[in-house]
């Protein structure tokens, strides 16, 4: 397939294209910075990639840059940013329903607050102690609901670069709620409560760079179980019993 991959060198658009070249796909990496790039790749992957070096907010030039591509993986700008990454999103996203000869497939990213919280009408975004710049992610999900592309959106807690386990461990995916236990008792605390109990586990979200990456790739088709789904991820023991 070919897949353009837009903030190709922060930490998980690189994993993005160098998982997506691993796996025989042409990638098109969309960067500002082509030297940052070419010392990230090396000269054996760089020769696999289209590399384009312009303007992430100019809207003809992204809209030229997604003709004739299967599927975008947006992983640039961050949270933090505030407006801007509002309108980095939005802006890609409006050349995806604009550009003709694109498939319509798109991944972006969010965050593990934008996950329902099982027995609650609760997301953590929304929740009191929860950083507010993470509502950005809430509004490029109000972004995606308007639009009929075949979208998703990969919310993981803390990435890394990798984990080590004493024991065995599997990647657990669901899609619209939190990839971890919750105690049916929670829908009897206060949101207070329910933001703290979320603070007290973390850690049990924290995920690779690589397995982000990979999971995305794994399901870049069109018409694929994510479509139009918030995506979590979490490890879990082998030794667990379901």
């Amino acid at each position: 397939m070919k897949i353009i991959v837009f903030g190709a060198t922060g930490n998980t658009g690189k994993r993005v294209l160098a998982q997506g070249i691993k796996m025989g796909h042409e990638m098109t990496a969309f960067v500002r910075n082509s030297k940052k790039l070419y010392d990230q790749l090396g000269n054996h992957s760089v020769k696999h990639v289209k590399v384009i070096v312009d303007d992430i907010m100019d809207p003809v030039i992204v809209g030229e840059a997604l003709a004739y591509h299967d599927a975008a993986i947006i992983a640039a700008g961050h949270a933090g940013q505030g407006e801007e990454f509002v309108r980095i999103v939005d802006n890609i996203i409006s050349q995806c329903e604009f550009q003709p000869s694109f498939s319509g497939r798109v991944w972006i990213m969010g965050g593990a607050g934008l996950l329902d919280i099982p027995y609650t009408d609760f997301i953590g975004n929304n929740l009191p102690g929860f950083p507010p710049e993470y509502r950005n992610h809430n509004r490029n999900f109000e972004r995606l609901q308007k639009t009929g592309l075949d979208w998703s959106i990969m919310c993981p807690g803390t990435m890394i670069d990798a984990r080590e386990h004493p024991e065995p461990v599997h990647l657990h995916v669901t899609t619209e709620i939190l990839p971890v236990p919750i105690p049916e008792t929670i829908k009897e605390y206060s949101e207070a409560d329910i933001a703290g109990h979320l603070f007290s586990r973390l850690q049990e979200l924290d995920v690779t760079y690589d397995d982000v990456a990979i999971c995305m790739l794994d399901h870049i088709e069109l018409g694929g179980a994510f479509k139009r789904k918030r995506v979590g991820l979490a490890y879990q023991s082998n030794n667990t019993v379901h």
